[in-house]
């Protein structure tokens, strides 16, 4: 059991919309790193690690954005969107400049869909 099953409908369907956001952001950003875009190129040129990580973080995003959009592994694609974005962040502010805040909007909605889409103990369930 998840907490959504706790919620309102209507926050059910906010929590969805986001999902549906997110999917389609990180959809299109690893999709953008796997095919190439030459500022993808440029930008993972800068970070230093090799065009890999390019390939790597493209397959991360994609990946989670897929999970994120299945009920039974949303938790798992939130946590895993939420991960990344926070390397993004920290990508941001030591390695390349620049501003992190579409990085950090994108973390803190991954964030809090993934603490909607959280596991609750059976237990608490109960109570509710």
């Amino acid at each position: 059991m998840t907490s959504s099953s706790l919620t309102s409908p209507t926050q059910r369907r906010i929590v969805w919309g986001l999902r549906i956001l997110l999917a389609l952001a990180f959809g299109a950003a690893g999709i953008a790193k796997l095919s190439g875009a030459p500022q993808m190129v440029q930008v993972f040129e800068a970070i230093g690690f090799g065009q890999w990580f390019r390939y790597v973080t493209g397959v991360v995003e994609v990946g989670g954005a897929v999970l994120l959009l299945v009920p039974a592994t949303g938790f798992l694609g939130g946590l895993l969107l939420t991960a990344t974005m926070a390397g993004a962040v920290a990508t941001h502010l030591v390695l390349i400049g620049g501003s992190p805040a579409p990085a950090v909007v994108l973390a803190l909605l991954s964030v809090f869909v993934t603490w909607r889409l959280r596991p609750v103990p059976r237990q608490a369930a109960r109570a509710a």
